[in-house]
């Protein structure tokens, strides 16, 4: 993958994806997580309206916490970096949260991490990368998988 294709890769919802992604988008707001999931809620760039999506967060050994956008560059990852900030909900529980975004050098540990704790759900938007391809292989993908970290 060249650098400018990393740059915008993007892969939107196909098939039953749309009607998928409803449901698994109502969860959350039920109150119910399914495998750590969270309603993730950031405001628009251009409306300044409140849009959502369902996200899986993961919380490393550490006790640290990311987002990584496994299908590329979303509206969501567009707006978090304008906006910096998001919540995560679960039912009535909200909490806020500031992002920042990791530079490519960074994302290794974190897409590795990623992998191993969802790739049954997400591998097919990593096209042939696993928890186990060579750190080479997650460095080369990196720019298509945005990271953000949270606090």
């Amino acid at each position: 993958m060249d650098a400018h294709s990393a740059a915008t890769r993007y892969i939107g919802p196909t098939g039953l994806d749309p009607y998928m992604n409803r449901f698994f988008n109502l969860l959350p707001k039920l109150g119910i997580s399914v495998a750590g999931s969270r309603l993730l809620a950031v405001r628009g760039r251009k409306s300044g309206e409140w849009r959502t999506t369902m996200v899986n967060v993961l919380t490393t050994e550490d006790g640290r916490r990311y987002l990584v956008a496994p299908r590329g560059h979303t509206q969501w990852v567009r707006n978090l970096r304008v906006s910096g900030t998001g919540e995560l909900r679960l039912g009535r529980k909200t909490e806020a949260f500031v992002a920042n975004e990791l530079p490519d050098e960074q994302k290794l540990p974190v897409l590795r991490a990623y992998l191993d704790r969802w790739g049954w759900e997400v591998g097919r938007f990593f096209e042939g990368i696993t928890k186990d391809s060579s750190d080479a292989e997650l460095v080369g993908i990196a720019p298509g998988f945005p990271v953000f970290a949270l606090e």
